[in-house]
């Protein structure tokens, strides 16, 4: 999505700063007696947004309170969901339970451990924060249950990474500093080091990095890998490479159409069009073809060069990988696909 960029884009709030202030306005309802219309937290670099509380409910010994997740400008899958937390008195500490919608950690390698709902250690740290300090206000004991539900968190995460990452049963609760920054390439590449985690901690020792949902697809029936090996690369190439570099797999694949992988063989890490560019006279030069450095795109070559140039393309990709990879001791390949998912090149191992 192409932004304007004389317009300033409008942060927003994790799933798990909605769920940080649902508790603190369910803790204010069981403690004090009642729930306030907004609720105010300190995220970990100080901003202190104010939630509006929304779907209040409470019962013997219990509070829930809702607020609307809000990811400002952030294509978030999540923005306009409800996060909901109840709580209510523990045996001991505060205990994280997974209400409706939020997913079950199934596969080591995340952050939290298989079997625990899936509230990453930031949430579950501010969480606890807003416990201890309402315990104080209240003058109650921090032996509480927090079960944070999302409004229709099953359906929502079929359109995340979480069933690939073995997370079941719906959304992550998420969030570092509490604040979703539009269009952030950080968290696009948390996300790929998730996945080789993952990958790696199942003992899956062939990987494979796709720019695309088409090359993705061809990449797997190649080589029959499952889900948790395909990471989501999109055009990242370099966030998943230096990764690699420092925590390595045993084979690597990297997938794509023509364009993208003629990016990464000119040495870009960032495929986006916004970020890198097809150098035609390199181009024209690296496949020995004059006639290529007047082209607008990449398959434009290609429609020109042939299978020539497929070639060349994957052999000089496969160069910068194994530069990027350095020392890393990991066998790769490099796949070029067209548009239709035949393909038209390969390289490597």
């Amino acid at each position: 999505m192409k932004q304007d960029p004389a317009k300033t884009l409008r942060r927003g709030w994790t799933t798990g700063a909605c769920a940080t202030a649902a508790t603190k306005a369910a803790l204010m309802a069981l403690w004090g007696g009642g729930f306030p219309e907004h609720v105010s937290i300190t995220l970990p670099k100080g901003e202190t947004p104010d939630f509006a509380v929304v779907n209040t409910r409470a019962g013997a010994g219990w509070a829930e309170a809702g607020i609307i997740k809000d990811a400002g400008d952030d294509p978030d899958v999540t923005h306009g969901a409800e996060v909901r937390v109840r709580v209510s008195s523990s045996a001991r500490g505060v205990v994280f339970v997974a209400g409706e919608g939020v997913g079950i950690v199934t596969k080591p390698g995340l952050p939290v451990p298989v079997g625990e709902p899936a509230i990453n250690p930031k949430p579950r740290e501010m969480i606890c924060g807003v416990v201890e300090e309402m315990a104080a206000t209240y003058g109650k004991n921090t032996d509480i249950t927090v079960e944070i539900s999302i409004v229709n968190g099953a359906e929502l995460a079929l359109k995340t990474w979480n069933p690939r990452l073995g997370i079941k049963g719906g959304l992550s609760v998420l969030g570092t500093t509490g604040v979703v920054r539009p269009f952030s390439c950080s968290a696009w590449i948390a996300s790929i080091h998730r996945g080789v985690d993952v990958a790696r901690s199942s003992g899956q020792t062939h990987v494979a990095g796709c720019t695309g949902a088409t090359s993705e697809a061809t990449v797997q029936a190649l080589y029959g890998l499952p889900d948790h090996a395909m990471l989501d690369m999109g055009d990242f190439a370099g966030g998943l490479l230096k990764y690699i570099r420092r925590h390595p797999v045993a084979r690597l694949t990297i997938g794509g159409g023509i364009g993208k992988i003629t990016k990464l063989a000119q040495g870009a890490v960032d495929l986006h069009s916004g970020r890198s560019q097809v150098d035609f006279a390199a181009l024209a030069g690296m496949v020995g073809d004059d006639r290529l450095v007047n082209m607008n795109t990449a398959l434009e070559a290609y429609e020109i060069a042939g299978e020539k140039m497929a070639y060349i393309i994957a052999g000089q990709a496969l160069v910068t990988v194994r530069e990027i990879l350095r020392d890393a001791d990991a066998l790769v390949d490099i796949v070029i696909i067209d548009r239709a998912g035949n393909i038209i090149a390969r390289a490597g191992e």
